[in-house]
Parts: C-alpha cells; sequence; structure tokens
C-alpha cells in the first residue's frame, strides 16, 4: 500500500459493534512525554502535578463519507497537562476531539482507521457508555437539563447503577462535583433552583460540574467560552488549570490567547494534518513548520 494514501474507509454501522481497524505504524510523538509549559506564558503561575499518560491516538484517519477530515494523527494525553488544539475553521479538531468518546459513531456514513487508547485500552474494545463515564464531554453551548442545579449534577451519578441512590446519599457527590466546579458557593442554599436561571458562566461550570461528577479520567471541552463573556471566560481558565491537577484537560479553542494562556501542549492542525505538536512555549514561540508561525501569528485563520 502507498504510504501517502490513506487507510482504506471503515465504515461504522451505529447497530452494531464497530470493526476495529489495526493501527498502522508511526513515528513516536515529536515532543515525548515533556512537562508543563514555563509559568511565564500563563495569567497566574502554574502549580506543576506529576504528568501521566491516559490517552494515545496513534496514525488516526477520521472520514464522513469519501471526505478524510483527520489525517494520520498522533499525539498523547496526560493527566497533569492541558493539551489545546488549534487551528482554523475546517482544520478537524472538534472531529478528533470526538473521536476521542466515539462521538463521531453518531454519524452514520463516519469512517475512521488506527487507533485510540484510554490507559493502554483500544476504546472500541469499551462499552461506549462506559467509556463516555471515564471520558467526559463539555461542549460549545452551555446545555442544562431543564431541573434543578441539584438534578443536573445528580442525574449522572443516578444512571451509573440499576439502584437510583436517594438524594442523602447523592448530596455530598452532587456538592463535591460543584465545589470542584468553581460553583458552590455561588449557589449554596439553592440548589433546587432551575439552573436555566443561572447565568451562561454559571450554566457552563454546572455543565463541567456534570461532566466531572462521576471522576472521569480525561475531560473533552469543545470551545468551552465561545458564548461567554470576559469575566465568565476568565473564571473557566482557571478552572481549567485546577482540573488539570485530577484529570487530563483536551480543549478545542480558537482563541490563540487563550491556548496561550491555558495549555501546556498545543496540537495546531491544518485541514486534518497535524503540522506541529509540543509544549505551549515552542509552537507559539519557537514553531519548527512555517505554516504554524503564519497561524499564530495571525497571517490566516
Amino acid at each position: 500500500m502507498d504510504p501517502l494514501m490513506p487507510p482504506p474507509v471503515r465504515r461504522i454501522d451505529v447497530g452494531r459493534t464497530p470493526t476495529i481497524a489495526p493501527p498502522r505504524a508511526q513515528p513516536q510523538p515529536v515532543d515525548g512525554d515533556g512537562g508543563p509549559a514555563p509559568t511565564s506564558l500563563h495569567r497566574t503561575p502554574r502549580v506543576r502535578v506529576p504528568v501521566t499518560e491516559r490517552m494515545r491516538l496513534e496514525s488516526v484517519w477520521l472520514a464522513y463519507g469519501e471526505n478524510w477530515v483527520v489525517r494520520d494523527v498522533s499525539l498523547r494525553v496526560n493527566q497533569g497537562a492541558v493539551l489545546a488544539l488549534i487551528g482554523a475553521s475546517g482544520s478537524g479538531k472538534t472531529t478528533l476531539l470526538r473521536s476521542m468518546n466515539r462521538l463521531t459513531e453518531i454519524t452514520a456514513s463516519a469512517g475512521r482507521g488506527g487507533a485510540i487508547t484510554l490507559d493502554g485500552t483500544d476504546i472500541h474494545a469499551l462499552e461506549v457508555n462506559a467509556l463516555r463515564r471515564r471520558v467526559s464531554m463539555v461542549f460549545q453551548q452551555p446545555n442544562p437539563f431543564p431541573m434543578s442545579i441539584f438534578d443536573n449534577v445528580a442525574f449522572a451519578l443516578r444512571e451509573q447503577g440499576r439502584k437510583k441512590p436517594g438524594r442523602k446519599v447523592l448530596e455530598p457527590l452532587v456538592i463535591d462535583a460543584l465545589q470542584r466546579a468553581g460553583l458552590y458557593d455561588e449557589v449554596r442554599g439553592d440548589l433546587d433552583r432551575p439552573a436555566l436561571r443561572l447565568s451562561g458562566g454559571q450554566q457552563q461550570r454546572l455543565c463541567i460540574a456534570r461532566a466531572i461528577a462521576m471522576r472521569p479520567e480525561v475531560l473533552l471541552m469543545d470551545e468551552p467560552c465561545s458564548a461567554l463573556d470576559p469575566i465568565s471566560t476568565g473564571v473557566i481558565e482557571e478552572l481549567i488549570g485546577e482540573l488539570r491537577r485530577d484529570l487530563a484537560v483536551v480543549i478545542v479553542t480558537h482563541n490563540l490567547a487563550q491556548a496561550h494562556r491555558v495549555a501546556d501542549k498545543v496540537a495546531f492542525m491544518y485541514l486534518g494534518d497535524l503540522v506541529e505538536y509540543g509544549t505551549t512555549q515552542d509552537v507559539f514561540e519557537d514553531p519548527r513548520a512555517e505554516r504554524t508561525r503564519e497561524y499564530v501569528q495571525g497571517a490566516f485563520g
């Protein structure tokens, strides 16, 4: 097979277990395991925490129909570090992000190649709901359920087992998630308030609380601040820095200043290709690829 040609399309029939495409041989990621970027690149000093690999993408190809939208991407996702996916619209960032907890399979025409592993296990060998409890997602627009603050967070916890736990059992878990999301002090004593009455920034932090209530290993964030004002954005960014202590965070953002502030690693994508992957300092201050330099300097995008 010509090494420049993509692997054959693997059709995903959502009514049956997907066929797993064997990974192709590929070079190791260019930056190795690495460590967090220097604190001078961030708005506030970053606490150095141990870095542990949680997910690995090896020669990943993703397609819709006959169109390959992600081509031959290899990355590592580490606990203790924030990975930012940057690039112009249509570069494949969100498709790559959604593939990490198999949301791309919702589209019947989706195809894939390569391998994505979570703690060494291929994610397509895991039951999909079990995977999504371990790899949670926060979307671009806040999407709280039309129920109370308490029930929004408790919803995911109640769905874990056959026997539905009562409020007394759930309350400390709900409070813990709200505290970790930096929202509890603002809603303390009013957890029965309808979630839709919260501000946009509060709703997004509620969605983060709901996503982390089950203690996932990885948190995927698809432009979580794009609909928020600057103050709410700052709160979310500080929260991301705290969450990286306990889980791996992958964020898609069009905001280069935001990637510069929050990320430890940056992956720059262009038209489906991974152009550059390295520390935030390297990608923004000393990129190897000319196209990366042009993008971070605002020549296009």
